[in-house]
């Protein structure tokens, strides 16, 4: 059984509505650059509401000396269906990781501090991706992920993969979001 809350020697996290002041704490976030803007105004403008209806989870990863927000990331329960056959489908039971960003500024003044992204993933994300595994059926985690290269080729380092040509245009035709237009689909089995 997988324990929470979590934690390293230099992070802590808290949900988002748990944050003393949120707008204060999200405030000083900046994701520093122009592609990942949406992030930004996520955090800024819509997690509160997100969480306040039930529809996501945000979570801000703190420093736990300066107190300064590191990171955040938002997770949502969802699903993918794959076409198997012509008329045979398998949906996949999953959690999206539909928000994942790291603040540049903290980045800018701890620049000795290495590997942020890949820290939050495996210590924060997938240690609650597991919990929930422990009571729900969940199968995979996915994302989409803005169609750069360089982002793309950083989400396979954390284990994610694209889906095959008439797979992945299965996928975004049927159950991509909206505000997702224009993002590529990832996965990672659990």
């Amino acid at each position: 059984m997988n324990i929470l809350p979590l934690e390293t020697t230099l992070f802590s996290y808290r949900h988002l509505l748990a944050a003393d002041d949120i707008q204060s704490q999200v405030e000083g976030f900046s994701v520093g650059r122009e592609s990942g803007m949406g992030l930004e105004f996520y955090l800024k403008n819509v997690a509160a509401e997100d969480e306040k209806d039930g529809s996501a989870r945000t979570y801000l990863v703190y420093d736990k000396f300066s107190l300064q927000v590191v990171s955040y990331f938002t997770l949502r329960t969802g699903l993918f269906t794959v076409q198997i056959a012509a008329d045979y489908f398998y949906t996949v039971p999953s959690i999206e990781l539909s928000n994942f960003a790291v603040n540049a500024r903290y980045r800018q003044s701890h620049p000795d501090i290495d590997a942020i992204g890949s820290t939050v993933f495996s210590e924060f994300i997938l240690p609650i991706v597991d919990f929930a595994r422990d009571y729900v059926g969940i199968q995979a985690l996915y994302i989409y992920v803005l169609p750069e290269p360089s982002l793309i080729a950083y989400y396979e380092t954390l284990g994610f993969h694209r889906l095959e040509g008439d797979e992945e245009e299965f996928v975004h035709s049927h159950v991509k979001p909206k505000y997702d237009e224009g993002c590529i689909f990832m996965y990672q089995m659990l």
